[in-house]
């Protein structure tokens, strides 16, 4: 019986001959048509209760996507919209969501030293995040971040980090995250 697994020009010669497929942007701007409708086809909310995910990390919407997928995460929709797609197929709409440049700015007269330091390190101060686990919060809608903290802080969702730092913050609290956040302005523009 012979393994046929070894690295080829970066990807992977599986039992089968044939190499393994890379993450395909362009495949995945096909997928993307199905998310449009929610998340627009750049990334940017069309929906209040949808999140922002264009320019996310491709490892934070692929590690959602999943997650989704296997019903370790619940959501009505996006339960469902999972379910019929390959890994191969998330990996792709993630490549092709990843693939845009989130741009946030500040309002005027915003010092991002005023920005709520339970945050900032992963997420930064003007809402785009620095780790490839956490998603933007740039631009998103009060309520959305409302929302999911509060889902952190009863257990609803649950998280290594994020449900710690939630289980700590009274709704006063959440509020003044979710606003400072929401006040960034979010372009998402797609990258060269």
């Amino acid at each position: 019986m012979r393994i046929a697994v070894m690295t080829i020009l970066g990807g992977l010669m599986l039992a089968g001959g044939s190499p393994a497929a890379a993450d395909d942007p362009s495949a995945g701007r096909q997928i993307a048509n199905m998310c449009r409708t929610c998340h627009g086809i750049d990334g940017y909310a069309q929906i209040p209760i949808a999140p922002h995910i264009g320019g996310e990390p491709k490892e934070y919407l692929e590690a959602q996507l999943m997650a989704f997928k296997s019903g370790a995460r619940e959501h009505e929709m996006m339960s469902v919209v999972t379910a019929t797609l390959s890994a191969q197929q998330i990996s792709d709409v993630a490549a092709w969501y990843a693939s845009h440049n989130a741009v946030a700015t500040l309002p005027d007269g915003i010092n991002e030293d005023d920005a709520p330091q339970a945050c900032v390190s992963c997420h930064g101060a003007d809402g785009i995040s620095v780790l490839l686990d956490a998603p933007n919060l740039a631009g998103e809608v009060n309520i959305y971040i409302d929302t999911q903290l509060k889902a952190f802080r009863l257990g609803k969702r649950d998280h290594e980090i994020m449900s710690e730092i939630a289980s700590h913050l009274d709704d006063a609290e959440i509020r003044e995250v979710a606003d400072w956040y929401s006040n960034v302005q979010l372009e998402i523009v797609l990258a060269e």
